[in-house]
């Protein structure tokens, strides 16, 4: 590991300045941007489905015991009663009730006169039937008006009658009525107090939930830390690998161009010592030949030997290898070098620099690991906050009342749809006497109309008329009768209905109730709601509705900024800070790392210390630009062949074949490798005076990168793990801002909506009101209705029966003025 980072420091030495960050830099663009979390909405829908009574036939008759009541209760709603009765009932006067109930109180004085006068005039009128005083007897005889005054008197009952079918009808549908809405309004009593209980459980749940979803950036987070060592090796190799590869490849270049001066180098040495050899064994070797050739030149007999005299004369050395400097001392400074393989290393350094990523990863590890138990933690302000929600500490108890109200509701509810069921029997039953009186009234007068038109004919018979008188005087009866039942049943079902109208109903529907509530000192300590939740400032009951009607949450409604800091909650820095100092603590240990390695850099020393840029290449060049021998051998061979062709004297044209033959000898054996040794001696030279100073530039410029990064690589790995720590720090704070976020909207926007709580109200109104009371107060309106009709009943039934009993008759005669009684069977009346 220390090599692949001593690896990654050689390169970045060389473009030291260009490609390295800033102190100030921070590129996050290696981790991308942060993920958007998915978080679950906690809240749940709480909504009660709203109760409207529907319009329907009825509403004229509850618009009119409305306005009925308003006049029977002209008072407004009694504060100063209520507060008193709910802070000191012993001091509540009955005066004071009283006065406030006095349309009430004229009511019950006009039903107790009912009471008393009319079951009075029933037994009145019964003894004076029973003593046979004509109570309601019959006409004594017929007169004039009487035809107007009988029409008169059965319009009356009729229309009596009519108006009492039609009370009748709607007292019996607004029985059933009352009836059939008791039992979806009994169901709704518990359904309501469930969705309370739900609100007032669900809100530690909810906000725990919201707390519980802290694990998502957890989870992102204790992912992403597997990967942070990668990510700093991948941030590394990205920001390296245009740098990394070409220098390689120049550090490969150099290892090559080194390699191949030290070849140059050998072979200019040995080329050198060799040619200085051949040179040595050459010269004598070419003097004699000199001699020789001269000498039979230079006989009388030679023919045409002068222009080859002058080249036999040149027969001597051109170059001469002994005047160029010795390069053993260069290469015994050099001797084994290059020790280092270059290209093994580069190949090696190379494969190492691409698992950079997995380097990192492993020497993270540790701080990894420790990073994660942070991470796993909580932070203190998240696990108390909803331990610290206002009202979390009352909600288990409000939530068992409300379960204690709910399961005792049942059993009490049932007991009223018990007795509402009594209540619909004797409602029914007392119906059904007014019924009787409206049949009897109806076929009272069908037959005592019926008998009426028939008495024309004196065959009639009477007793037609007699029934629909009987009939009469039987509704008469029922009517005496039932009278007490039926005001009794009408002022108790009044009072209660009427009072539950005007005092509870139209105080709840103006808001009135609320402005009460409101109202400092009305209600007692216990039942403020500001300190029954714990809270630091005292609400509005009425504001708090209307949010909570338009799906307000309990943090807005109950003003939870001024009493709960939910940002000290939120406040997680001393987690963070944590966090942070725990990246602080990862470290790459790069102290002990170097551009080159060992051998390299002792070759690379060798060879800056050679003296390879000194040797005087000059003077190799020099001696290689003459040549090996000043003359052309083979052109004086050619010459000498020619000339010894020439000769008349065979002997010495012998003598100058042999000594042709002898040259081209000497030319193919010594010359001829002396001048390839010479033409690999100039390549060399050449190629030694073009690479050794630039490979001497090169060798110490790495040498000093290499020096000064030894020194400047612990920092600049400090700098980039500084910047990539910094980068995470941010990712990880865009995690838990995004949840800070949410949990903040969660808690003030959407966590216990009290919807529920206004709803509860809107129809907890409509059920007691709307459903109730409505049908309630108009079914006591309706027997009212009927029962106070009854007394017209009762005087037009007993003055249309006469009128249907037989009567005496006067008969006039043309001769005589006297009336003559004709005898009708009587029939025996029926006696009340």
């Amino acid at each position: 590991m220390t090599r692949a980072w001593g690896l990654l420091a050689a390169l970045l030495g060389l473009g030291l300045g260009l490609s390295l960050p800033g102190p100030g830099a921070t590129d996050c663009g290696s981790l991308g941007p942060v993920e958007r979390l998915a978080f679950t909405p906690a809240a749940r829908a709480r909504w009660l489905a709203p109760r409207v009574r529907a319009q329907g036939p009825l509403d004229p008759l509850y618009g009119t015991v409305h306005r009925f009541l308003s006049v029977v209760q002209l008072n407004p709603f009694p504060a100063e009663l209520v507060k008193a009765l709910l802070n000191e009932p012993a001091s509540v006067k009955v005066n004071e009730v009283v006065r406030y109930e006095a349309g009430y109180v004229v009511c019950a004085a006009i039903a107790a006169l009912y009471l008393l006068g009319v079951p009075i005039s029933g037994l009145c009128f019964c003894c004076c039937r029973r003593r046979r005083r004509r109570c309601g007897g019959r006409v004594k005889m017929e007169h004039e008006a009487m035809a107007c005054e009988r029409g008169v008197l059965l319009a009356f009952l009729l229309l009596t009658t009519l108006v009492l079918l039609v009370g009748l009808v709607y007292g019996f549908v607004t029985n059933q009525r009352v009836h059939e809405e008791t039992r979806p309004s009994v169901e709704a009593v518990p359904e309501t107090l469930l969705s309370l209980r739900g609100l007032i459980s669900d809100v530690p749940q909810e906000l725990q939930a919201v707390v519980r979803q802290f694990s998502l950036p957890q989870e992102r987070i204790l992912q992403e830390l597997d990967g942070i060592g990668m990510s700093i090796g991948h941030a590394i190799h990205i920001q390296l690998r245009s740098t990394v590869y070409p220098a390689l490849a120049s550090v490969l270049s150099l290892g090559q161009a080194l390699q191949v001066s030290m070849d140059h180098l050998r072979v200019l040495n040995t080329t050198s010592v060799e040619l200085r050899k051949g040179q040595e064994e050459l010269e004598p070797v070419l003097m004699a030949h000199r001699e020789r050739l001269l000498a039979l030149l230079q006989q009388p007999s030679c023919q045409g030997c002068s222009r080859a005299m002058n080249q036999a004369r040149a027969l001597e050395l051109g170059a001469d290898f002994r005047q160029v400097p010795p390069v053993d001392d260069v290469l015994h400074r050099l001797k084994g070098v290059p020790e280092a393989n270059f290209s093994s290393m580069v190949q090696e350094e190379n494969s190492t620099f691409n698992i950079l990523p997995l380097l990192a990863a492993k020497q993270a590890a540790d701080v990894v690991r420790e990073l994660k138990k942070k991470v796993a933690q909580e932070p203190e302000g998240l696990r108390t906050l909803a331990e610290e929600f206002p009202g979390s500490e009352d909600a288990s108890r409000w939530s068992r009342a409300l379960e204690n109200m709910e399961q005792g509701s049942r059993s009490y509810l049932q007991e009223v749809q018990r007795y509402e069921r009594y209540r619909w029997i004797v409602g029914c039953v007392l119906c059904s006497v007014i019924l009787l009186v409206v049949v009897c009234n109806l076929l009272g007068l069908s037959l005592g109309i019926w008998g009426l038109s028939a008495r024309k004919d004196p065959s009639h018979s009477e007793a037609k008329g007699e029934t629909g008188a009987r009939f009469l005087m039987m509704g008469v009866g029922f009517s005496f009768l039932f009278a007490a039942p039926l005001i009794l049943l009408v002022f108790a079902t009044f009072l209660v209905g009427g009072n539950v109208q005007t005092l509870l109903c139209r105080s709840w529907e103006s808001q009135g109730l609320y402005k009460f509530v409101d109202t400092p000192g009305n209600l007692p300590p216990s039942m403020n709601l500001s300190h029954l939740l714990g809270l630091k400032k005292n609400i509005s009951f009425l504001t708090a509705y209307q949010q909570c009607k338009e799906g307000a949450v309990l943090w807005n409604v109950l003003q939870l900024n001024d009493s709960y800091d939910l940002e000290k909650h939120l406040d997680i820095s001393q987690y963070t800070t944590k966090l942070q100092q725990e990246l602080q603590g990862l470290k790459v240990a790069v102290q002990d790392v170097d551009l080159l390695s060992p051998a390299a850099r002792r070759d690379l020393d060798a060879l800056q210390s050679s003296g390879l840029e000194k040797i005087h290449y000059q003077g190799f060049l020099a001696q290689t630009q003459k040549p090996m021998v000043k003359t052309d051998i083979e052109k004086l061979t050619e010459n000498l062949e020619e000339l010894a062709q020439a000769q008349d004297d065979a002997a010495l044209g012998q003598q100058l074949q042999e000594e042709v033959r002898v040259l081209r000898s000497l030319y193919q054996e010594r010359v001829q490798p002396q001048q390839t040794l010479v033409a690999k001696l100039k390549g060399s030279v050449r190629a030694l005076v073009s690479s050794a100073p630039n490979l001497q530039l090169e060798t110490k410029g790495i040498l000093d990168k290499a020096t000064y990064l030894k020194g400047e690589l612990p920092a600049w790995a400090t700098r980039v793990l500084r910047n990539e720590s910094e980068c995470y720090l941010t990712r990880e704070m865009g995690y838990f801002s995004q949840y800070l976020a949410w949990l903040r909207e969660e808690v003030t926007q959407h966590i216990a909506t009290c919807q529920p709580l206004s709803r509860a109200l809107d129809n907890g109104r409509v059920i007691l009101c709307d459903m109730m009371a409505d049908p309630w107060n108009a079914f006591w309106f309706c027997l009212a209705w009927c029962t106070f009709f009854l007394i017209p009943s009762i005087i037009f039934a007993v003055k249309t029966s006469k009128y249907f009993r037989p009567i005496r008759k006067r008969l006039s005669s043309t001769s005589s003025e006297e009336t003559q009684l004709f005898h009708i069977p009587r029939v025996t009346s029926l006696t009340l």
